[in-house]
């Protein structure tokens, strides 16, 4: 294989306060540039989710806790609920904002 996928761009208003909650709500580490955001050593590959419908956004996988636990804990970290997002009746997400407007799903 010639091509990894290297790293996710986000579009924020400000890395210094965007790398605070995602390196928090994450586990992840700064590089020596703090605009790189490292996983853990043990996190899981990142797929590639290809959609015709939906807008680019993160789906972050809940791994050792619950859906609302982690809802809960973003929120603490400054996130917000989108509530004006319409869901499936069988849902098994939420739909958060974080501190810099960045949309992103916690699948529980």
């Amino acid at each position: 294989m010639a091509l990894t996928l290297g790293a996710i761009i986000l579009n924020v208003p400000k890395t210094g306060p965007a790398a605070d909650f995602w390196s928090q709500a994450l586990g992840f580490t700064a590089e020596s540039n703090p605009d790189f955001l490292i996983p853990p050593p043990s996190a899981r590959p990142t797929r590639l989710h290809l959609d015709e419908t939906d807008r680019t956004h993160l789906d972050l996988w809940v791994d050792n806790s619950t859906l609302e636990e982690e809802v809960d804990r973003l929120i603490a970290l400054g996130a917000e609920r989108v509530e004006d997002w319409t869901y499936p009746h069988d849902a098994d997400f939420v739909v958060l904002r974080s501190p810099d407007g960045t949309v992103f799903c916690i699948i529980g």
